[in-house]
């Protein structure tokens, strides 16, 4: 049964000394175990009730704090939980794009949350967005993309975009690496030369200037320390979410049609002018091809705006109150064809 959120529950409030605390589960269909989270209003005295959907080398334990008084005026239940072979779930051998909309879709059917259900994906966690998307857009009362990852194995997108894009080959390099020589990766990314994420988080390649200041407030990516990695679970369960996700798709995303014919602001993609990892260009064109995506885009904004202060407050309120702010609005001074 969901619990009463105390203010600043939604961070993990046990000790280093503390024993693991363990989630409750539901047993899936295939007999795997997903772990979650309930936070929020108790879920039946909720108005809305939100999934939440981890990226890549997180967990449900990941930081998505919100103001006490707007969960309470909103009535906002949150779920969180681990995706597939994260934190405390079971691994699923056959993931794919289209198991992670299942895995969500059975997930709140057991926990009854009702015919419709609203979705919130970041960064990687993304993928399974889309996948909902394609699969159970039946059950989607509203969905959210926060920094979506982009595959550039998406035929529409143009070349023009993505043929000067320095990420491009480097994605498809990691994915050659990943797929064929995945005992050469789990040695190289345990190895003392390798860069740790701790050193990446210190330095500002992948990271602006405000995602710097976000990860001296955050956990980073714990998941993805040396000494985690050497855990060939965790490394096997890396690997296998990032083969499918840039790997070869039953649909392209570009391609969908609305869940929402009769209101065109259902669907929301946040992003960052200066994010590192994904860039605004090609999120630009997924929003010109799909116009019922409500686009919105943060000038100083980097790959963790998520964890800015004052950014969860406008997604929800964007989502559940269609409210936009002038500030999101992306700027005019490039254009995409």
């Amino acid at each position: 049964m969901a619990t009463q959120l105390l203010p600043a529950q939604l961070e993990t409030d046990s000790s280093p000394e503390d024993p693991p605390l363990v989630s409750p589960t539901v047993k899936l269909s295939d007999g795997r175990h997903i772990a979650y989270r309930e936070r929020g209003v108790p879920k039946a005295k909720s108005n809305c009730k939100i999934i939440i959907v981890h990226g890549f080398g997180s967990s449900k334990d990941m930081n998505f704090q919100v103001p006490q008084e707007l969960i309470e005026e909103l009535g906002i239940y949150f779920l969180l939980y681990d995706r597939a072979g994260y934190g405390e779930s079971d691994p699923n051998p056959k993931r794919s794009v289209k198991s992670e909309a299942l895995d969500i879709q059975e997930l709140a059917d057991q926990l009854q949350l009702g015919p419709k259900f609203y979705v919130i994906g970041v960064s990687m966690g993304s993928y399974p967005i889309w996948s909902c998307l394609k699969y159970i857009p039946e059950r989607l009362a509203g969905v959210t993309m926060v920094v979506p990852v982009i595959n550039y194995r998406w035929p529409s997108f143009p070349d023009s975009l993505t043929k000067e894009d320095y990420r491009r080959p480097l994605a498809k390099l990691l994915y050659w690496v990943a797929k064929y020589t995945p005992g050469l990766l789990h040695w190289s990314v345990t190895r003392k030369w390798f860069p740790s994420p701790s050193v990446m988080e210190e330095k500002p390649v992948f990271f602006n200037k405000r995602d710097m200041e976000a990860l001296k407030k955050t956990e980073g990516f714990p998941m993805l320390t040396k000494e985690r990695l050497r855990e060939q679970s965790v490394f096997n369960t890396l690997r296998n979410d990032f083969l499918v996700c840039y790997g070869d798709w039953d649909f392209d995303p570009m391609e969908l049609t609305s869940p929402f014919p009769q209101n065109q602001n259902c669907v929301h993609i946040w992003q960052g002018y200066e994010d590192k990892i994904v860039p605004f260009e090609l999120q630009r064109c997924i929003s010109k091809k799909l116009p019922w995506i409500q686009y919105h885009e943060v000038a100083d904004g980097g790959h963790l705006l998520v964890h800015y202060n004052g950014l969860r407050e406008a997604i929800l309120r964007a989502m559940l109150l269609g409210e936009e702010h002038h500030l999101y609005r992306p700027s005019a001074d490039k254009t995409v064809p």
